[in-house]
């Protein structure tokens, strides 16, 4: 199979290195930086760069670029993908996507569906790729509720055979309301509290959880701004009730309630323990 993976930084990058190492499947990249591709084949994670000619040839095309350049991407190529092709962008919402490329793809001989593979690290580009950088993780597919049971079957046992350890289907919305907790609201989190300006004199005085908190405000602002902002309704409220929680926890300091701040702690670390057991 010859599988095109359109946008070869971090995501796109570490998708074509996993499929080279576990399959024997064909990669064309393609990249705006020239020096990305030239890197991409002296490591072996394509095997010729992708060029417009050779989409007819792909059976499957992975595009891993920012939301809305997915949707123009896709849009202006759509009527040259071969019959058959199976077209899954690596975007990080899924409604706003999905909402224009479904009905695009609605009669065609080719297949959209929306996927997201929930890894990722706090650096960006193709230099940061790594062919293990799925194993154990999740891919999330949002397939169209028609779409052929035996082909999400099939891309099911492909993403297995790449070191996901699941493969979860779900609906658009769905997703984005899920990211908006597990993935979103975490980076929003992390970026709030490393501007303290104890941060600045953190050195001697943090360990672990310091660390862990301010890992993911390295972050790409572009690609998550617009994400955030592709994401706002499903967003929003997930800030809200966090601020209102994080109030619980002010409130019980100021009025110097020891059994409430008790009380909090011991139910967050409940639910924690709740999680861990399932």
């Amino acid at each position: 199979m010859t599988i095109a993976v359109i946008g070869m930084g971090l995501i796109g990058g570490s998708m074509a290195r996993t499929i080279k190492l576990h399959t024997a499947h064909t990669v064309l990249g393609c990249d705006i930086r020239e020096e990305t591709l030239h890197q991409a084949e002296v490591m072996g994670a394509m095997d010729a760069v992708f060029t417009e000619d050779r989409l007819e040839e792909c059976q499957m095309v992975f595009v891993a670029l920012y939301p809305g350049q997915i949707i123009q991407w896709v849009e202006s190529h759509a009527d040259r993908f071969a019959p058959g092709t199976v077209v899954i962008d690596c975007g990080g919402v899924k409604q706003v996507i999905c909402d224009r490329l479904f009905p695009l793809s609605a009669g065609q001989a080719w297949h959209f569906i929306g996927g997201h593979p929930m890894a990722g690290r706090e650096r960006s580009g193709f230099q940061y790729a790594r062919d293990d950088l799925f194993d154990h993780a999740s891919m999330i597919l949002t397939p169209r509720p028609e779409e052929d049971p035996q082909r999400l079957v099939h891309l099911k046992n492909f993403f297995l055979d790449l070191g996901f350890r699941r493969v979860q289907f779900t609906d658009p919305r769905t997703h984005d309301e899920m990211i908006a907790y597990t993935s979103q609201m975490a980076h929003i989190v992390s970026s709030a509290y490393v501007k303290s300006p104890q941060a600045q004199r953190h050195r001697g005085f943090s360990a672990g959880s310091f660390a862990d908190m301010t890992r993911v405000a390295r972050l790409n602002e572009g690609m998550w701004t617009e994400l955030f902002f592709a994401n706002r309704d499903a967003l929003l409220p997930e800030i809200d009730s966090m601020m209102q929680r994080l109030q619980e926890f002010r409130n019980a300091l100021a009025e110097k309630d020891e059994h409430e701040m008790y009380r909090l702690l011991r139910e967050g670390r409940e639910i924690k323990e709740a999680l861990e057991e399932n």
